[in-house]
């Protein structure tokens, strides 16, 4: 069981493509400049690979190098221009993304996650500090054993104004290559597909080489 943490704080406000990254709005557009990765390089999640969504399939844009804009909340601020990503939604208010890192060594790499893991941790924090009509909750999951092992976290957000998003994360390394899944919808804990999202994962981090 994750342990749960939840501060009321007093800050500026958060960008709307942040929350935008946790609620399913963010796939309305898949970027323009995109590029299939050659076979030495890292693989990607594909739509099957995604948590089930009861009523829709999932759809999967290009893989493309470079920053997702917008960034995603939390761990966007770390991520180098050499970052390459993928975008996954569905028909209705959920979506995906997996962002994978290169690193010039295991070590750089090692430090990387480390540094992600760290962002998330103080995700909820963060968020409402940022902005005072924001609510934020965080779960931490635990670590998943595949490869050089996956951290998996959970952020709701509930604002002022009603909205209420449920975001997982994780954070998983293969030597020197990181890479992050985030999925996303309109709900709390109890929407969270977790053990889905932590096959997910696993899935990812093995299908990097």
């Amino acid at each position: 069981m994750g342990e749960t943490m939840q501060i009321r704080t007093r800050g500026i406000r958060t960008t709307v493509a942040a929350l935008a990254a946790v609620a399913g709005v963010a796939a309305a557009a898949v970027p323009a400049a995109a590029a299939t990765p050659a076979s030495d390089t890292p693989r990607f999640l594909e739509p099957a690979d995604l948590p089930p969504h009861p009523s829709s399939p999932w759809y999967a844009g290009a893989v493309t190098v470079g920053q997702p804009d917008p960034l995603p909340m939390c761990v966007g601020d770390a991520l180098p221009s050499t970052t390459t990503h993928r975008e996954y939604w569905t028909e209705y208010d959920t979506n995906a993304q997996q962002l994978t890192v290169e690193g010039r060594s295991e070590q750089w790499a090692k430090d990387f996650a480390a540094l992600l893991r760290k962002d998330l941790a103080g995700c909820a924090k963060k968020l409402m500090q940022q902005d005072p009509d924001i609510t934020a909750t965080q779960k931490y999951y635990g670590r998943l054993n595949v490869e050089e092992g996956a951290d998996v976290y959970g952020i709701h957000t509930a604002s002022a104004w009603g909205s209420s998003d449920i975001g997982l994360f994780s954070v998983g390394r293969d030597g020197a290559t990181v890479t992050v899944v985030r999925w996303g919808q309109m709900g709390t804990f109890q929407h969270a597909q977790v053990a889905d999202f932590k096959a997910t994962t696993v899935t990812a981090v093995n299908k990097l080489y």
